[in-house]
């Protein structure tokens, strides 16, 4: 899952970035407005986690852009703001959550999954793909009933092409919400990442496969037995 998180303290946001990160999300900082604004329009983020007062304007002029727009991408406001008037009003600009700085990060993190595990959210449904079954709140991949260790990595790609079981799933969509924009991404390393997961697919007795189309992008399908 991808994250924008919008924070012009570098120290706060180095630290987030890296604890967001230990837990299996990918995360794109940008210390401005502007930044966030474009990212957005080229990124399909998961949610995006919002500081108020950025040095180019202000985070609610964002969401409420957002909403205008009908974007619906969940957004956390994180904020020293702890006023009440002013914590109503960023909820009643549209936000999902209002958090106060300092805040610990496994509130921010429980805070995050919350906001996905809602309707139509990236978490809180088990994925289903043949014998396999992907828990999206536990991150919990099983095939056969049986849990299968599988890398951060690995199991992203999963989860897009179990999200698309039986479609094609181009190559730029599988990049996009794998890496952040800082990742160092070779030229193959989502072929890396593929070939090691269809491996463990298969050694783990998985009736499904992934297949390559060359210069489109990969298939999840049902082996036909």
């Amino acid at each position: 899952m991808r994250i924008l998180l919008a924070e012009d303290s570098r120290r706060l946001s180095g630290s987030i970035k890296i604890g967001l990160e230990r837990k299996g999300f990918s995360v794109d900082v940008f210390e401005t407005l502007m930044d966030s604004r474009a990212a957005i329009e080229s990124v399909q983020y998961d949610a995006i986690i919002l500081d108020l007062g950025l040095p180019d304007g202000e985070g609610l002029d964002l969401l409420k852009d957002l909403r205008n727009a009908h974007n619906m991408t969940p957004v956390l406001i994180l904020t020293a703001r702890d006023r009440v008037d002013e914590r109503v009003h960023g909820l009643n600009a549209g936000s999902d959550d209002y958090v106060l700085k300092p805040v610990a990060l496994e509130e921010l993190v429980a805070r995050l999954r919350a906001l996905l595990r809602h309707p139509g959210g990236a978490l809180g449904q088990t994925l289903t793909a043949g014998n396999i079954s992907f828990d999206t709140s536990l991150r919990e991949v099983c095939i056969k009933e049986r849990p299968i260790k599988i890398s951060r990595r690995e199991m992203s790609v999963l989860e897009q092409l179990m999200r698309r079981f039986g479609r094609v799933v181009a190559k730029n969509v599988l990049e996009e919400r794998l890496y952040g924009f800082e990742a160092e991404v070779t030229s193959n390393s989502l072929e890396v990442h593929i070939s090691r997961l269809r491996k463990r697919l298969n050694s783990s007795g998985a009736t499904t496969n992934i297949h390559t189309l060359r210069g489109v992008g990969y298939l999840l399908s049902e082996e036909n037995k």
